[in-house]
């Protein structure tokens, strides 16, 4: 069973004593809200995350509105673990690009694998636009991608800080695929290439032709020793048990050593630039 489950099914449990004690049965309680009987059974077994209203009108209606802060704190701790994009997103994607300048500046060491898109910190402008508006897009949510590339753009100064250990290992596929028309791809392709002679940073690229002993399932973020964060099409993971940081920090350092560095990066980078020719 995964922590997430784990946590979902405390809170699960915490929201049936706490009816319990208040003398309600399910069907009674969900009549008081016009809930689905449904719906408080999949709450109080986890399978459903309760939402901060259905947590307050749940501790309102049996009529202990003391257990609401306890109850809303577990959540947070269930929303820092699994973070919808719609909610973790739902201010705008410049206040999460905020987050993300003080995390990266908190953290001596990160490593970054992306399989389909170049690092947020390695991007282009312009190419930070198209992967910006696609998430409002894919997502509901309100435009402010100007803003949101002008973050991400600031976010890119924690590369020339002294003291830091950045390493970036993306996919070959990342090079190639047309997420942004052909222009914006080729000035991200340039950014790359000089981004590769950068002596405070390491940027590799796994080839095609290279021979795997891990399966590149998905990108992933490593901050020191601290947290793992998974960005999924539906919401952000964070990671912070140690065995789950370890297993992420091994894959990793089995992925980075089938990259290529340096000449042999640019090379790899050029070729998808020079695939981009008509």
């Amino acid at each position: 069973m995964s922590r997430l489950q784990e946590a979902r099914e405390v809170l699960g449990r915490q929201l049936r004593e706490a009816r319990s004690s208040a003398g309600y049965t399910g069907t009674a309680l969900a009549g008081l809200l016009g809930w689905p009987q449904s719906k408080v059974s999949k709450l109080e077994t986890g399978r459903q995350t309760p939402t901060r209203d259905d947590i307050v009108a749940w501790t309102r209606a049996i009529g202990r509105e003391v257990d609401a802060e306890r109850l809303l704190a577990q959540l947070d701790v269930l929303e820092t673990m699994y973070a919808e994009w719609r909610r973790r997103l739902g201010a705008g994607t410049s206040a999460r690009q905020q987050e993300s300048i003080a995390l990266e500046a908190a953290a001596t060491h990160i490593r970054a694998f992306e399989t389909t898109v170049i690092p947020g910190l390695l991007q282009t402008p312009d190419y930070a636009r198209h992967r910006i508006a696609q998430s409002v897009a894919r997502h509901g949510l309100p435009d402010d991608v100007d803003e949101g590339v002008r973050v991400r753009m600031q976010r890119q100064e924690v590369l020339y800080r002294p003291g830091k250990r950045l390493h970036f290992v993306l996919t070959e596929a990342a090079l190639r695929y047309r997420l942004c028309p052909a222009e914006v791809m080729a000035g991200q392709l340039d950014r790359l290439v000089a981004l590769c002679s950068m002596s405070t940073i390491r940027v590799g690229v796994i080839g095609f032709e290279a021979e795997l002993t891990e399966s590149p399932k998905h990108g992933f973020w490593i901050f020191d020793e601290k947290r793992v964060l998974v960005e999924t099409i539906a919401a952000e993971l964070t990671l912070t048990q140690p065995q789950e940081i370890e297993l992420y920090g091994r894959v990793f350092d089995k992925l980075a050593a089938t990259a290529s560095y340096g000449a042999a990066a640019r090379h790899l980078i050029t070729r998808a630039l020079d695939n981009l020719a008509p």
